[in-house]
């Protein structure tokens, strides 16, 4: 099965699609949050949703019942491998050590997969302060840019 990208109103919906698994079109309208969106709306990404093959339907009487086709974790398994491919060079050591530089991933973590990672400390250079210099020596660093352009000047 081929899964599409969803834009991100469809993502919304698909969300709560997930939690519901299997409803009618007023079961969305009941259990949507305020802003609450137009029932013509709602029933528009229901059609773009049957179309991209996350939804599919069965009419019963006058009204259609809903089933999600592609789970939540299908879905959240593409934008991983999506990510990877586009952003870590389908690697999955440069996406884990990303995690763990921007602190979203620590050492316990790992532990509960019985992976035995040691993580260097992280690395902190020292500030350039040029600016502060500047700012507290003004005359000293005027001194030296004017003598660096006469310097110039002379070659």
């Amino acid at each position: 099965m081929k899964i599409n990208h969803l834009t991100s109103a469809e993502e919304t919906l698909m969300r709560l699609f997930w939690k519901l698994e299997s409803f009618y079109l007023k079961d969305i309208m009941e259990q949507h949050p305020e802003p609450k969106p137009h029932q013509n709306t709602v029933s528009t990404y229901l059609k773009i949703l049957v179309e991209k093959g996350y939804l599919s339907t069965e009419k019963e009487g006058r009204i259609f019942k809903y089933n999600v086709l592609v789970p939540l974790k299908d879905y959240r398994n593409f934008l991983l491998k999506e990510l990877l491919h586009h952003f870590f060079n389908n690697s999955g050591k440069e996406i884990l050590q990303s995690l763990i530089l921007e602190n979203l991933i620590f050492e316990e973590d790992l532990k509960d997969f019985n992976l035995t990672i040691e993580i260097p400390p992280a690395k902190s250079k020292e500030p350039h302060f040029e600016y502060v210099n500047e700012i507290l020596n003004p005359k000293k660093d005027k001194k030296k840019d004017k003598n660096k352009k006469k310097k110039k000047k002379k070659d």
